[in-house]
């Protein structure tokens, strides 16, 4: 997607209009001399040319791009292919986007005085800063898009033998589908099967930390078998682990089946990789996946530092 700046807008008090500005300096948080530059997730933020247009035209006013409280207005944004994470690159200045859109409220500038609203609040992504730089009027960019990888990996060796039918993964990914037809991410999801090997899912593990995966689910291996070895390797590779989730999904299902306080299941980080080990049967995937996709977008987000 190729952009252009339009217009550059700053101002030293936030909640307020900002004043359009021919070029500026990007630092670490955020834009010099502007009131959101600051030690937070939403340190830029940019509007499409073409939003703002559509707004002016539907209501009848003739607002300048420093009135909407945007740092940056680019035509050729087409806001609804933006997902979280993607970044824009203007010259040296790598953006990588943090929130889209936001809670309406009402505050100080002339479009919500005179309209109610703000397409800020539908249509504004906010940034923070990767890479710094010079910002000038007319600078060229284009939006990265980028994926948002899952990886699944079955434990099992009578599936990875051909001797059995892995129907776990299945069910994760079809969960996984559903889930992010509603979200905007750009998914992309990965099935492996390999046989109950610590080194193995050591090393699957590894890969997807090093490469930045978003999330890990595993199923198989969560039980107290001497081939059940998954979560043994899964907490020796997290960094922090989340056992509130587990916990509350035992307690639910242990009540009227006792068999499932047998499980082992837990879940974790690795850097930015979410971890889930889940059970090996498809209808105990099924129940974990309900629950943990309660939490999962927010926990994702916590993890790569924004939210609170």
């Amino acid at each position: 997607m190729k952009l252009k700046i339009e217009a550059i807008s700053i101002s030293s008090e936030r909640g307020t209009a900002k004043q359009e500005v021919e070029e500026a300096e990007v630092v670490p948080l955020g834009i010099e001399g502007d009131s959101h530059a600051d030690n937070w997730s939403r340190q830029i933020t940019i509007l499409a040319q073409e939003s703002i247009d559509k707004f002016n035209n539907e209501h009848g006013t003739q607002f300048k791009n420093g009135d909407f409280g945007c740092n940056i207005v680019a035509s050729g944004l087409d806001v609804s292919k933006v997902a979280l994470f993607d970044r824009f690159r203007f010259n040296d200045v790598l953006l990588e986007v943090t929130m889209i859109g936001k809670e309406p409220h009402p505050y100080n500038s002339p479009v919500y005085e005179k309209t109610g609203t703000n397409i800020m609040f539908t249509e504004g992504v906010f940034c923070r800063v990767i890479t710094t730089g010079d910002i000038k009027k007319g600078y060229l960019g284009n939006l990265i898009q980028m994926p948002f990888k899952i990886k699944i990996i079955t434990l099992s060796d009578r599936a990875s033998s051909g001797k059995y039918e892995d129907k776990s993964g299945p069910e994760i990914k079809e969960t996984l589908q559903k889930y992010f037809e509603k979200e905007k991410y750009h998914l992309q999801l990965e099935s492996i099967v390999i046989p109950d090997e610590a080194e193995l899912l050591r090393n699957r593990l590894t890969e997807a930390k090093e490469e930045k995966y978003a999330a890990v689910f595993t199923t198989g291996g969560t039980g107290i078998g001497p081939r059940d070895i998954t979560v043994d390797v899964a907490i020796e590779e997290c960094d922090k682990l989340i056992p509130g989730i587990m916990e509350m999904i035992r307690l639910k299902y242990g009540e009227t089946k006792p068999n499932a306080l047998l499980s082992r299941a837990i879940a974790g980080t690795m850097d930015e990789t979410l971890v889930y080990t889940l059970p090996g049967s498809p209808k105990a995937v099924k129940e974990y996946m309900t629950e943990i996709m309660k939490t999962f977008e927010h926990a994702y987000i916590m993890l790569k530092g924004c939210g609170h």
